[in-house]
């Protein structure tokens, strides 16, 4: 099995409803590309790892055709929450309307091959400028919600673990936090990201760093192509 990554499609139906081109020409068509390229690479034993901002869709409901757009591709499929994934709910309700289609991670994790996939939606980081007082306790459960996933995947005898987030884990490239000690301490060998787009993207912490492999995996960071990462 092949595992391969990507985030950020921002679907919205077909045609789209929120065209992406509002955020520069190089989005025309960004799906179609992304579709052409898994098509081409990605086999029914492969695996797709899909960091966040899948649909602008508001309700569940709403966002079934991206989802089955999503699922209709090969290979299997492994989601998380991003910032902008308001349609997410309960694990329970988004498996009832997909059922073993795509696999959702929520305070769980997830198979690929030998590999235990962990993560969690993420949030500003701590060293961020930006980062306020109203941070802290979103930040803090997210680390929570990490730790279960993570904690999930070791309980059950992985020792090859990826974690998955939308966020960032990193805002300075030589400075820890409490995500990253989290990857640290449970082994994490290859972290995958995605929420940072256009010139934010030239300062994505990625490569080898303190023994655990970053990805930025934001499909316009990417040419709208997948990323194989295992």
């Amino acid at each position: 099995m092949r595992i391969f990554a990507i985030a950020d499609p921002h679907l919205s139906g077909n045609p789209p409803s929120k065209p992406m081109t509002v955020f520069g020409d190089h989005w025309l068509n960004h799906w179609e590309k992304i579709k052409q390229d898994w098509l081409q690479r990605v086999t029914a034993e492969d695996c797709v790892l899909i960091a966040g901002d899948i649909s602008w869709a508001m309700k569940l409901a709403e966002a079934l055709p991206d989802l089955e757009a999503i699922a209709a591709l090969p290979g299997k499929k492994i989601l998380i929450r991003g910032n902008h994934d308001y349609w997410w709910q309960t694990l329970s309700k988004m498996n009832r309307f997909m059922g073993d289609q795509l696999t959702f991670i929520h305070n769980t994790f997830a198979v690929a091959g030998d590999w235990a996939v962990c993560g969690s939606r993420g949030w500003v980081c701590p060293q961020d400028p930006a980062f306020t007082a109203e941070d802290q306790p979103i930040y803090d459960r997210e680390v929570g919600r990490l730790e279960l996933s993570l904690k999930g995947a070791r309980q059950a005898g992985f020792d090859k673990i990826i974690a998955m987030l939308h966020y960032p884990p990193l805002y300075s490239c030589t400075e820890g936090n409490a995500i990253t000690d989290l990857l640290t301490a449970y082994g994490v060998s290859i972290c995958v990201y995605g929420h940072l787009h256009g010139e934010t993207a030239r300062f994505a912490c990625q490569g080898l760093i303190n023994g655990i492999e970053y990805h930025l995996v934001a499909c316009d960071a990417l040419d709208f192509k997948l990323k194989q990462i295992v």
